[in-house]
């Protein structure tokens, strides 16, 4: 029973999938971090692009939002 728990934490398979996991774990908070911290700029910058493009198929072309 010792010899089984020893290997249960000196066993190194698996450990680089768990790796990638954590990473990638890492990388999914940062990223909602940036999109919830630029939130404002992003939603401006949509709405130009749909006031330009409103603007353009009904002849006006007044983009200045």
């Amino acid at each position: 029973m010792k010899a089984k728990m020893k290997a249960l934490f000196t066993e190194e398979q698996g450990q680089g999938m768990t790796e990638y996991g954590l990473v990638l774990g890492v990388i999914a908070v940062a990223v909602v971090g940036l999109l919830v911290t630029l939130r404002g700029q992003i939603v401006t910058m949509f709405n130009n692009v749909v006031t330009a493009v409103t603007g353009a198929t009904t002849g006006n072309t007044n983009t200045t939002p």
